[in-house]
């Protein structure tokens, strides 16, 4: 069994200690034991606790999710094991390594390789400067700068953002980062056409952690606090997201939708995302965006905790 669905008025089992995989309760949220044991909880009633998910409709809730497991069984319960096993308030490097090997390991599996068969083949267009950066007086302003594909995230990218953030590391008078992205959206995750064009998943997994943005933009907002800022609009998905999660401040446009999509490439979030976006709202949360692969607007967005203004305001 893929998800298991639990009444919050009902009993704990008595082998409910045991690891169970993905277990969504529903129901008024006065169980504390299934509110912090399942993986999320869904409610038609307006709650702010974090392990809540408010919905329109559990029984709909429920279906999809119920189907989105069978289809991606191992997906969903790898992202479950990562975000139950993940101290977010832990090392940040302990998260992004525990995330990467499991990310490795859906790589080397039979639903993204699924996805891939389904894609066909895919080229990746050149792109002349994927990220463009410049000085504002004490400020580095970063944006990405692939308009044409919703500033999709890749290797090129990743390469260019890097040596941007290598500038704010190592100039001290730098007091302040600007991440944006130039065009429609901020960034829409991870570009598709690149995806599978890994060598071998533990290559990839050697590449993720020892060139890896989340843990410079982790230790950049540990140095600068709000003065690292993410400035995001559009879709903000996939490793957008992650991403400008571990910025110290988060202002989002109104037009900003959040989400994480991977699970419907038969993987989990590999920026980073199951530490970054769990500190902001929670596993439950991120469960919630993993699993259903809905997405928030920003009202939403600000609620949970996922950004920490919406406008633009200096």
């Amino acid at each position: 069994m893929t998800l298991r669905v639990v009444d919050l008025s009902s009993a704990p089992e008595p082998d409910a200690a045991v690891p169970p995989g993905v277990i969504v309760a529903y129901g008024s949220p006065h169980s504390e034991y299934w509110l912090d044991k399942a993986t999320f909880t869904l409610s038609e009633q307006p709650c702010d606790d974090r392990r809540v998910v408010v919905v329109d409709s559990v029984p709909r809730a429920l279906t999809e999710l119920t189907q989105r497991c069978r289809n991606w069984p191992i997906a969903s319960a790898v992202c479950d094991d990562v975000l139950r096993c993940l101290d977010p308030a832990g090392a940040t490097l302990a998260g992004l390594v525990t995330e990467s090997l499991a990310y490795s390991t859906l790589q080397a599996g039979p639903e993204f390789g699924r996805w891939l068969s389904q894609r066909g083949p895919a080229r990746v267009p050149d792109s002349v400067e994927p990220v463009t950066a410049h000085r504002d007086n004490d400020i580095l302003r970063i944006s990405f700068n692939r308009p044409e594909r919703h500033n999709a995230f890749c290797t090129g990218t990743r390469a260019a953002l890097l040596e941007a953030l290598a500038v704010a590391q190592l100039d001290p008078s730098v007091t302040g980062i600007v991440l944006s992205g130039n065009g429609p959206s901020f960034c829409s995750g991870g570009d598709l056409a690149e995806f599978g064009s890994f060598a071998d998943p533990a290559g990839a997994h050697l590449a993720r952690t020892r060139h890896s943005p989340a843990l410079v933009l982790d230790e950049l907002t540990a140095r600068l606090g709000r003065a690292c800022r993410a400035q995001v609009h559009g879709r903000v998905l996939g490793s957008g997201l992650e991403m400008a999660a571990f910025c110290g401040w988060v202002q989002a446009a109104p037009d900003s939708v959040f989400g994480l999509p991977e699970l419907g490439l038969g993987l989990l979030p590999g920026a980073g995302g199951t530490v970054s976006v769990t500190r902001r709202v929670g596993r439950w949360r991120t469960a919630y965006l993993v699993l259903s692969g809905h997405t928030v607007d920003a009202q939403t967005a600000l609620a949970w905790g996922l950004v920490d203004a919406i406008g633009f305001a200096q």
